[in-house]
C-alpha cells in the first residue's frame, strides 16, 4: 500500500464537520462558563502531566467525589479548544464526562472538573475488553469530527467495578 500524500482522505466520518453548524467546531469564538473553584475541595494528588496537575477532590454542595485537572500556563485559544471538545464529546460511548470548569478568582489559573472513575491498574487477561472499549471511544470521537492526538495507557480510566 502507498504511504498517504497530502490530499489523501479519511475513508470514515469524511465531512462530519462541515455537517456541523461553525459554533461546533470553531473553538476560539467559544466562551467557556466559569463556576467558582470553591465549590470543591482538593483531597489528594493523582498525578500530573506535561500541561496540568490531577488531584482527587469533593464538590462540596453534595459530598461527591470528583477529580479537578488544574491546568498549567498555556495560550488561552488551548484551553477553549479542550473545553469545547470536551463538552461536544460529553455522553459518548466510554468518554469521560466533563462536570464543571473552574477559575481560581486571583491567579485566574483554569480547571476542568471531571466525575471520578475508580481507575486501577488492568491484567493482560482484561486487555482486550478495555482495547474495545477504547476503540469506542475513540470511534466516537472520530464520528464528532475529533481526533484524540494522544492516546496512551496514562489517559485510559478503568472502572472496573462498575465495568466501564
Amino acid at each position: 500500500m502507498p504511504p498517504p500524500t497530502a490530499s489523501s482522505k479519511a475513508r470514515v466520518y469524511t465531512d462530519v464537520n462541515t455537517q456541523k453548524s461553525r459554533e461546533y467546531w470553531d473553538y476560539d469564538a467559544h466562551v467557556p462558563s466559569w463556576s467558582n473553584q470553591d465549590n470543591y475541595q482538593l483531597v489528594r494528588k493523582l498525578g500530573r502531566g506535561k500541561y496540568s496537575e490531577v488531584f482527587e477532590a469533593i464538590n462540596v454542595s453534595n459530598n461527591e467525589k470528583v477529580v479537578v485537572k488544574i491546568l498549567k500556563p498555556v495560550k488561552k485559544k488551548k484551553i477553549k479548544r479542550e473545553i469545547k471538545i470536551l463538552e461536544n464529546l460529553r455522553g459518548g460511548t466510554n468518554i469521560i464526562r466533563l462536570v464543571d470548569t473552574v477559575k481560581d478568582p486571583v491567579s485566574r489559573t483554569p480547571a476542568l472538573v471531571f466525575e471520578c472513575i475508580n481507575n486501577t491498574d488492568f491484567k493482560t487477561n482484561a486487555c482486550s475488553a478495555v482495547l474495545s472499549r477504547l476503540l469506542q471511544a475513540l470511534d466516537h470521537c472520530h464520528s464528532m469530527g475529533i481526533m484524540h492526538r494522544d492516546v496512551k495507557p496514562h489517559n485510559v480510566m478503568i472502572d472496573h467495578q462498575m465495568r466501564k
